[in-house]
């Protein structure tokens, strides 16, 4: 009898999608042996004080460009729309979708940390295994029940950095070229600054 499949959410604001973002999108494929991964652009992240400066279309374009033709990945508008994304209504839309799959959440080690301030957190607790994204020797409090599977990253890289770049003209931009070129032709982030990280 053939196990479960494997399936795995990997939610942000892609604002935008960069290098670290992919090197933890294939880790997590290796660590749990991930069938598929979905990158799901969310259109109204509930923990952001400000929007996300590039527009929900622009982004899922650029989130197409960078995982380009990789067989497991897959970009998803489960998230589109002007509504507020709460995890708990991905996974639940994903479960529907994807009836028996095994479900495997991608987050990072700070973002973990702050699990118990979301929308009926122990539903999402319950409904998904986590793949955890920490730095060398990072230590986290896992909430009670959760299954956790470590990936240990090294690369310091945050979207709002990426933006400084940008905006700078520097040629060191740790983003795929395919997006730095959408980045240009489309005018993004030129008169964009903040220190949203992700």
């Amino acid at each position: 009898m053939a196990g479960r499949v494997r399936l795995g959410l990997f939610g942000g604001t892609f604002d935008p999608i960069h290098d670290a973002h992919l090197t933890l999108a294939h880790a997590a494929v290796a660590a749990c042996g991930l069938e598929e991964l979905l990158f799901i652009p969310a259109a109204r992240p509930p923990h952001r004080s400000l929007g996300p400066h590039a527009g929900y279309e622009d982004r899922f374009a650029m989130v197409q460009l960078a995982i380009g033709g990789a067989p497991r990945f897959t970009a998803s508008r489960l998230e589109a729309g002007d509504a507020v994304s709460y995890s708990i209504q991905t996974i639940q839309k994903v479960a529907a979708l994807h009836p028996g799959a095994e479900l495997f959440f991608v987050i990072g080690a700070d973002a973990f940390a702050e699990i118990r301030t979301w929308k009926r957190w122990r539903e999402v607790v319950a409904a998904v295994q986590f793949i955890v994204a920490a730095r060398p020797g990072a230590e986290y409090m896992a909430p009670e029940g959760a299954v956790v599977h470590r990936v240990e990253l090294r690369m310091e890289i945050s979207s709002s950095a990426v933006r400084a770049l940008l905006q700078a003209g520097g040629d060191a931009v740790p983003v795929p070229a395919a997006v730095i070129e959408y980045i240009r032709t489309h005018g993004l982030y030129a008169g964009h600054g903040g220190s949203e990280n992700r």
